[in-house]
């Protein structure tokens, strides 16, 4: 996935990965996380998700990165939000009274350029890399969340080869597989989702499985 594939989605305003709510399953399962109002959230490839806004609401201070531009220049637009603007390093940085983005490659990110984060957030990021790239954005993860970070993963499963990603498809297995090394993994749902998802279902689609993880970084 060339960043110009994201780019172009983003000029032609074809985002179906954007929701125009609040994710439910943040709804849901944020809580059991049991973090304090005060924590710092990093939400990688945030897009201009309402979920930052959701995060905010809960006394968060969230931290994003995102590659487009217009599309932080929309969640601000969109939201309301005066903004200030600086070059950090190789990144724009947006930012806002609770909300910061990064706007740049996730890996050119460096942790010493960002404030600590104590949580993190997930919805369309690892989903959003093909098999050969997912494993090196996972490692890039792990090096911007300090140890004992805790994060909510939310992912998709399904027949790879009935549907071109993204989103992609991520297995329970590939989860444990690739991120125990540098996370405690607890899955606290898996739902079929099928019926939910027209565009699934209109590419005769087999099953389809959305997954919640609670993910604790690692010393």
């Amino acid at each position: 996935m060339q960043a110009s594939f994201w780019h172009e989605k983003w000029d032609a305003q074809q985002i179906g990965f954007h929701l125009d709510a609040v994710n439910p399953l943040l709804v849901k399962y944020w809580p059991q996380l049991n973090l304090e109002p005060s924590s710092r959230v990093f939400v990688p490839l945030c897009g201009k998700t309402l979920d930052m806004c959701f995060l905010a609401e809960q006394g968060h201070e969230v931290l994003g990165c995102e590659l487009n531009e217009l599309a932080v220049q929309q969640f601000y637009q969109e939201n309301n939000l005066p903004v200030t603007l600086e070059t950090i390093g190789e990144h724009q940085r947006f930012a806002t009274e609770q909300v910061t983005i990064y706007q740049g490659d996730i890996f050119t990110l460096c942790a010493d350029k960002i404030p600590a984060v104590t949580a993190f957030y997930d919805r369309a990021a690892l989903i959003a890399w093909p098999e050969e790239m997912r494993q090196a954005y996972a490692k890039q993860l792990a090096k911007l969340i300090p140890a004992n970070s805790i994060g909510l993963l939310i992912t998709l499963d399904y027949p790879q080869a009935e549907l071109n990603g993204p989103p992609f498809a991520v297995s329970d297995d590939w989860i444990n597989a690739n991120l125990s090394d540098d996370f405690e993994i607890e899955c606290l749902a898996s739902e079929d989702v099928l019926a939910d998802n027209p565009r699934f279902v209109k590419k005769q689609v087999s099953w389809l499985t959305e997954s919640v993880y609670k993910l604790t970084r690692k010393a």
